[in-house]
């Protein structure tokens, strides 16, 4: 069966990348480019392929991922994964922001993986977005699929949406943070700011 499933899912993904083929076509002719030139011939099954692995997030599951290595610990404080590189898609322009993301949790009986941390990351950053939601998703996913006393999570990007177009401020940073439990208040917040190298956040 998973077999099958596998083979599916392959068929499934070369006819999506057909089809979003036809369609970068179609905006490169809309553009005014001929799509035919040499320069870009295979210019959409290329951006076809790379926007079907840069959405991969939508066809990841953040529980999944999570749970699969949850081990028995206790004896920690804060465990701090930190400078995370993402890259996303803004989802009101379709261009990229990126940055890093930094996230700690105080285990309660239970720690997982080091590399799922920046697994769940990539799950919701290869998706169309908004910094806001990101960084609340990953704080969100944590609390809830971990046991722990608390989970924080800090955001820092770039938007291109602001620097190529627009105001065009090329030093801009965002910064967003979302928080539960014991991260609510501010002694636990100023010790995860140290361990990210921070006095403060904002």
């Amino acid at each position: 069966m998973e077999e099958e499933q596998s083979v599916w899912a392959s068929e499934e993904q070369r006819r999506i990348c057909k089809e979003l083929a036809e369609h970068y076509r179609a905006i490169i002719s809309l553009l005014g480019d001929d799509p035919d030139r040499e320069g870009l011939r295979k210019t959409p099954e290329r951006t076809a392929k790379a926007m079907m692995q840069l959405t991969r997030g939508y066809r990841q599951s953040a529980q999944e991922i999570i749970s699969s290595a949850v081990f028995e610990h206790t004896g920690s404080r804060i465990v701090v994964v930190r400078d995370i590189e993402f890259y996303s898609f803004c989802e009101h322009h379709l261009l990229p922001f990126f940055g890093k993301v930094h996230v700690g949790y105080i285990p309660s009986g239970g720690i997982v993986g080091l590399s799922k941390v920046a697994r769940l990351v990539e799950v919701f950053a290869r998706r169309f977005q908004v910094q806001e939601r990101l960084t609340a998703q990953i704080c969100q996913s944590l609390t809830d699929t971990l046991s722990t006393e608390g989970v924080m999570v800090v955001v820092e990007a770039r938007h291109l949406c602001m620097q190529m177009r627009g105001v065009e401020k090329q030093g801009a940073v965002t910064v967003t943070y979302d928080s539960s439990g014991k991260f609510e208040q501010e002694e636990w917040r100023r010790e995860f700011y140290s361990l990210i190298g921070k006095n403060s956040i904002g």
